[in-house]
């Protein structure tokens, strides 16, 4: 397999996690979303959204969007299961990962950033409110759920790591860059830990792919 990806991508992260978990063997081409090659003909040739991840899996075209590469990965492949076999439970699983994937995630990535900024003459300083208010909208909606709901367990739905995790833990290492406080969420941090110590989710850290800065 082969993707298309960019080491602070949230979206790439959680797909890297999911191919390392279930073991699958995979090369991935850096795009720098900093110079702009996500704009580039021929990136556009392979996702006309400019957006990554892109996953090659064999012939046809690439998979694009992070949740629908999940569900593929999942129902393609075998290794670790990533969703739950109870159907309500698979639905709660689903449901906690688009909190992030879909309702906080597409909120604060770079091409809105730069539009609102570019088109509104938005300040850095208001648009990095704008972004860590997604930020806690998303987290205070996790930690809501995450506390009070029967489902989560030592991860999000139960004691088995789900598409729920990955997504939770692309948002969580993001809290730190953003300079997002956490103390307000102490179950999406529980949760969040033990994710972060399973060796397949250090060796798809962000801060551990090419290009990332190692300060």
């Amino acid at each position: 397999m082969k993707m298309y990806g960019n080491w602070r991508s949230a979206a790439a992260f959680r797909v890297r996690i999911a191919l390392k978990l279930k073991g699958l063997a995979y090369e991935e081409t850096f795009i720098d979303l900093d110079a702009g090659d996500q704009h580039k003909p021929e990136f556009r040739a392979i996702n006309p959204q400019g957006a990554v991840p892109a996953l090659f899996d064999g012939d046809g075209p690439p998979l694009t969007q992070s949740l629908a590469i999940l569900d593929y990965l999942e129902e393609t492949k075998g290794g670790v299961r990533l969703l739950p076999e109870d159907p309500r439970a698979r639905a709660r699983a689903r449901s906690l990962a688009q909190v992030v994937a879909c309702d906080t995630h597409p909120l604060y990535v770079p091409r809105v950033r730069t539009y609102l900024m570019e088109a509104y003459g938005l300040p850095k300083e208001r648009m990095m409110e704008f972004v860590r208010h997604s930020f806690e909208t998303g987290l205070k909606t996790l930690e809501t759920r995450l506390a009070d709901e029967p489902g989560t367990g030592r991860f999000c739905q139960g004691d088995a790591i789900s598409h729920a995790d990955l997504c939770l833990v692309s948002l969580w290492v993001g809290t730190k860059i953003f300079a997002v406080p956490t103390e307000p969420y102490p179950t999406v941090a529980r949760i969040a830990e033990a994710i972060l110590a399973l060796p397949e989710v250090q060796a798809a850290h962000p801060l551990r792919q090419p290009g990332a800065p190692t300060s």
